[in-house]
């Protein structure tokens, strides 16, 4: 049995002591441990903390010599922040660093005395323990506040916030100070903007505009020149306190953050005036609008601030509607035009022009104003300032009184007059008639003619009864219409006499040239981009030409011996004319045929020509798609035979030839007459049955008798020399028969 020998003690033989200390001191605590016992012991020291009702090991010496860190303490023991020293007589000391809430609490030396045995293993023979000290941590109390509440400061002014910290601890420490921005008062560190810092050893941060000095030992200024109104938000500072260590390291034991400052940066408007007037006025539609848009009063002329317009449009109404204002355009303050969408089109097309006549003088110019234009224009001027980050911001709109454009419209009034040169002519004259034209409230006026005549029913060449003669544009470039009278091309002439004056002359009249002529007269004002706009037509007063004459009237009739024929055959058409009244020789008149078909049982369907036969003895065929062919004669001086040779059932339908008859005068001048259309007469087409079979019938009866024949031959030839076989006959003998008498 081993004797008890070992004995424990605190410092200086008091078995317990307080300390108060403060958050982030070190502390140190001693315990000596001896044994007497005779034997060959080894000793285990553990320091040991109660903050509750249960102690907790701290750090321990085993008495195989080790090291052993308590549970929760494995960081602070690698850091160093808690060592278990030896020292003389038999003294264990513990150190504590950067001591915080949780060291609080009463601190023992547990000892416990072992042996090994003869096996080797160890075994304990006795503990003992004694209660130290009673450590008190009192925390470190730090307020943070900035001196101002709520700032508001002008644009390119200077920011001035002070930061004072407030602490209770004493002794050896550096204070670290941090300035954020933010622009929500419920961000977060990590969310906020650091703007600058300075560290425990006074050394700032770098910054170009923003500033940050120690003014005293409690006090930090943040000064931020040349605000913007981006700079408007929350400012708040965060504080923390650093103590020193023994092993010449630092350590932070408090940090707190302020409540934020709401910083309100007024924006500096520039102060200006905005004036808008209209250098040209429209009269009437299509004349040119330019407004300018002036920048007066500028009080500001620094060179970080830009002017932009936007032009508008208000349409206005008689009621009391409200309409919005529509955006025409847009010129930044690069310069840079961004077009509405109502006028895109017209700026594309360089009807609409956006200009900057100088610094602070904007135009807008309608190169053709329209009815649609007319209306209350305005301009507004932005005023834009350069930011630190040399950006851009529109800081202020001034709006200019808005510029009526309107001009009184009236109905444009056209009025054409005709009148015929000579009263009484004769066929074979010249016709000459004059146009007048007056207009109002048309301006500058370029006038259009064109010559119409309204010929009799009886007349072919126009279904209408108006034919389209000759014309003459806005240019004065002459035009032929309708007139195909080839023998009288340059019969017809139209003419500019003045400018609201115009003359038409027909020379060789003919009798043909009977009916209604007018002036049917268009008036064209300047348009967009040089065109020509129509405005308003106009119709004259007829003027007639109408001839009297005692001479032969002339029928024209349709006959035929056989109207109804089979196909394959001829089909013979007269056109017979006959003439009433004065009797004329045959060599002083003549006529134009013409034969058109009908194409079904009713006269339902468009003619269809057929051939035609001039005066002077040339035919001319139309296209056919048939077999068949057709043609044309005159076989007497009143009469024309048109044939059809080889008829196809698509042959059929109504026929009727037209006649133009040629009269010469008394002065040898040939004239026309009117048309003359013969009553139609219809042409059956029908199908020869015999004939239709006659042919296949014979050709079948012939093919029919020399397959027979074929087949004969066939069967001959192969009974007789293919199928023919050799057959031996035996040989008999022949022996008379002999008598019985013989015998």
């Amino acid at each position: 049995m081993i004797s008890d020998g070992l004995s424990v003690s605190g410092s200086k033989g008091r078995s317990s002591m307080p300390l108060r200390l403060s958050e982030g001191d070190s502390f140190r605590l001693r315990c000596s441990a001896v044994t007497t016992s005779p034997e060959h012991t080894h000793l285990h020291v553990t320091w040991q903390i109660k903050s509750g009702s249960a102690w907790r090991d701290i750090l321990s010496l085993t008495h195989e010599g080790k090291f052993q860190p308590g549970p929760g303490y494995e960081e602070r023991y690698r850091n160093g922040d808690i060592r278990l020293d030896t020292g003389a007589n038999d003294t264990y000391r513990l150190s504590v660093s950067q001591a915080s809430s949780a060291d609080g609490g009463a601190y023992r030396c547990l000892v416990s005395e072992w042996v090994r045995g003869a096996d080797g293993s160890w075994q304990r023979i006795q503990e003992k323990n004694v209660e130290i000290a009673s450590v008190s941590i009192q925390r470190t109390a730090l307020d943070v506040v900035i001196s101002t509440s709520n700032v508001s400061v002008t644009e390119r002014d200077s920011l001035d916030l002070t930061c004072n910290i407030t602490t209770d601890r004493s002794g050896i420490f550096q204070a670290e100070v941090m300035w954020y921005f933010s622009a929500s008062p419920d961000d977060t560190l990590a969310d906020a903007q650091l703007l600058l810092s300075m560290d425990r050893d006074s050394v700032v941060s770098d910054s170009t505009l923003i500033s940050l000095s120690h003014v005293d030992r409690n006090s930090y200024r943040l000064l931020v020149r040349d605000v913007d109104v981006e700079d408007s938000g929350y400012y708040f500072c965060e504080a923390a306190i650093w103590v020193p260590l023994h092993n010449g390291s630092w350590h932070k034991v408090v940090e707190r953050t302020s409540a934020p400052v709401s910083v309100v940066v007024t924006a500096l408007e520039p102060d200006y005036d905005v004036f808008l007037n209209a250098s040209k006025t429209p009269k009437f539609s299509d004349d040119p609008t330019e407004l300018h848009c002036r920048i007066t009063n500028v009080q500001d002329t620094e060179a970080n601030l830009r002017f932009a317009v936007s032009w508008y449009y208000r349409q206005r109404l008689r009621s009391d509607d409200v309409v919005a204002d529509e955006l025409l355009a847009t010129m930044d303050a690069d310069w840079t035009l961004l077009p509405g969408g109502r006028s895109r089109e017209r700026i594309q097309n360089g009807e609409i022009i956006f200009s900057k006549k100088s610094a602070d003088t904007f135009s807008l110019r309608i190169q053709w104003t329209s009815e649609s234009d007319r209306g209350d224009y305005f301009c507004v001027v932005s005023a834009w300032s350069r930011h630190r980050n040399n950006s851009w911001v529109k800081s202020k709109d001034v709006t200019s009184a808005p510029v009526n454009i309107f001009w009184a419209t009236q109905d444009y009034t056209l009025t054409v007059e005709a009148v015929k040169l000579k009263p009484f002519f004769v066929a074979g004259h010249t016709f000459e008639m004059t146009c007048k034209v007056s207009s109002k409230n048309i301006k500058t006026p370029r006038y259009s003619v064109l010559i119409t005549a309204e010929k009799p029913l009886t007349d072919q060449s126009s279904p209408n009864g108006t034919t389209r003669i000759i014309s003459l544009n806005q240019d004065s470039v002459v035009r032929l219409e309708d007139w195909t009278d080839q023998t009288r091309v340059d019969g017809v002439v139209l003419e500019k006499v003045q400018e609201n004056e115009f003359r038409y002359r027909m020379y060789q009249t003919q009798i043909s040239d009977a009916g209604l002529y007018r002036c049917v007269v268009t008036a064209w004002s300047p348009g967009g981009g040089g065109m020509w706009r129509e405005a308003v037509n106009g119709l004259s007063n007829p003027i007639q030409i109408d001839f009297q004459t005692s001479g032969p009237v002339f029928n024209v009739s349709v006959h035929s011996d056989s109207p109804t024929i089979y196909q394959g055959e001829v089909a013979d058409l007269l056109c017979i004319v006959t003439m009433e009244g004065m009797a004329l020789e045959p060599d002083d008149m003549s006529f134009d045929v013409s034969w058109f078909a009908v194409r079904s049982f009713t006269l339902d369907r468009e003619p269809i020509l057929l051939a035609s036969l001039d005066r002077r003895g040339i035919v001319t065929q139309s296209r056919r798609n048939g077999s068949s062919d057709i043609s044309l004669e005159r076989i007497s001086p009143l009469e024309f035979r048109l044939r059809v040779h080889g008829c196809e059932d698509h042959d059929f339908g109504n026929h009727y030839c037209v006649v133009t008859p040629w009269v010469r005068s008394a002065t040898g001048v040939w004239q026309r007459e009117p048309d003359i259309r013969a009553k139609p007469i219809f042409l059956s087409v029908k199908m020869d049955v015999l004939n239709a079979f006659k042919y296949p019938l014979l050709i079948g009866i012939g093919l029919a008798t020399v397959i027979g024949l074929l087949s004969c031959l066939i069967g001959y030839c192969s009974s007789r020399w293919c199928c023919k076989k050799e057959v031996q006959e035996t040989r008999r003998e022949r022996r008379r028969l002999m008598s019985m008498e013989m015998d």
